[in-house]
């Protein structure tokens, strides 16, 4: 199991990513996971809003290379967090990697402490955020997103807040308080109202994954085929640089 039993509390459903052996990669196991916890989330009453969250020092490290989704999948997968009719709100005190980052843009409201640190880091492996463009790039800033998407740096929790890829940047040991009047104010909606205006503020997400996600799952299924993709992914798992680096 990737994830933990699910723990639901006045109407708040936290699914945790439990795998902190391989940084809570996402693979096609743990993809299956979610997708099928989100499904029970979905016909459930009792559920107002779901918490994604983590066990570990990292909230996710991007693809499992060793055991990797199909793209379509995981496409489903944030297609699912962005679709489903109630709020998914993400709790982050750790590090968000490459489709982490995807993982983390489909959710509706997030909230991450000074120890996370997130990075596109697709290009230094020979591949480009191909699918997880569908949620990112129509919340991102677009400078910010072309700085990051290209360079593969590292920043933290104020940028992420700055460039719009998470909602709060929390203080020390801060996070779960941040996040206090966000889970009251989802308490007091109604179901309908909370499907209804989730539905406004999702439609732009929605027509991403709706027009592009074709496109985007052939291109990332041909990049992960190449040579570049598979040199860049050896050099990874063998902690070395690949041979374009200068």
């Amino acid at each position: 199991m990737t994830l933990a039993p699910t723990v639901h509390e006045r109407g708040i459903t936290t699914l945790t990513l439990d795998s902190p052996a391989n940084r809570n990669a996402l693979s096609a196991g743990l993809v299956g996971e979610l997708t099928e916890a989100l499904a029970q989330c979905a016909a459930d009453t009792s559920v107002r809003a779901v918490v994604l969250t983590h066990t570990g020092t990292t909230f996710c490290a991007g693809a499992d290379l060793t055991a990797p989704p199909e793209p379509a999948a995981f496409v489903a997968l944030m297609r699912a967090i962005v679709a489903l009719p109630k709020p998914v709100v993400a709790r982050v005190t750790g590090h968000v990697r490459a489709g982490g980052l995807g993982l983390l843009g489909a959710c509706d409201i997030s909230a991450a402490g000074p120890d996370a640190t997130f990075a596109l880091t697709e290009s230094r492996l020979g591949l480009a955020p191909a699918v997880i463009s569908l949620p990112l790039l129509p919340r991102l800033d677009p400078r910010a997103a072309t700085r990051y998407y290209l360079t593969g740096e590292r920043f933290d929790a104020a940028e992420a807040a700055r460039i719009g890829l998470i909602t709060l940047a929390a203080g020390p040991e801060e996070v779960d308080k941040a996040l206090e009047p966000v889970l009251d104010g989802l308490r007091r909606a109604s179901p309908q109202g909370l499907k209804a205006s989730k539905e406004l503020v999702t439609a732009t997400v929605l027509k991403s994954f709706d027009s592009h996600a074709e496109d985007l799952i052939a291109r990332s299924a041909a990049l992960f085929a190449s040579d570049d993709a598979r040199e860049g992914m050896t050099a990874f798992l063998e902690r070395r640089d690949p041979p374009w680096v200068l």
